[in-house]
């Protein structure tokens, strides 16, 4: 078909921060994970879906399948929906514990 674009797994976002290979990106809707650097204003390609170790709020426990969502301010996962944004869910179960600062997300795509 002559309209289509790409398949949307990875895309071309303008860079709203500088950014590091693997970090979380929220451009209005749109969230991915960096596939490479990039200074503020640059364009990077971002991964809109698969299963990524993300920074997590260390006092939340995770069941496996729970809804995450992105805090921006903090730059990391949440199970809190105010004010974040949905992005997928986890994949793994994780303790509250206060070092326990990462979590498995399955990226769902879209928002």
């Amino acid at each position: 078909m002559k309209n289509y674009v790409s398949r949307g797994d990875n895309v071309a976002v303008t860079a709203p921060a500088a950014l590091g290979s693997g970090d979380g990106v929220l451009v209005g809707s749109l969230f991915g994970i960096a596939s490479g650097d990039a200074a503020a204003g640059d364009r990077v390609v971002i991964a809109t879906a698969g299963v990524y170790t993300l920074p997590k709020v260390g006092s939340q426990a995770w069941a496996e399948g729970v809804k995450v969502y992105w805090d921006d301010t903090n730059k990391r996962c949440t199970t809190a929906a105010t004010g974040n944004t949905l992005i997928g869910a986890a994949v793994a179960a994780v303790a509250g514990g206060a070092s326990d600062t990462t979590g498995v997300v399955r990226l769902n795509g879209t928002v």
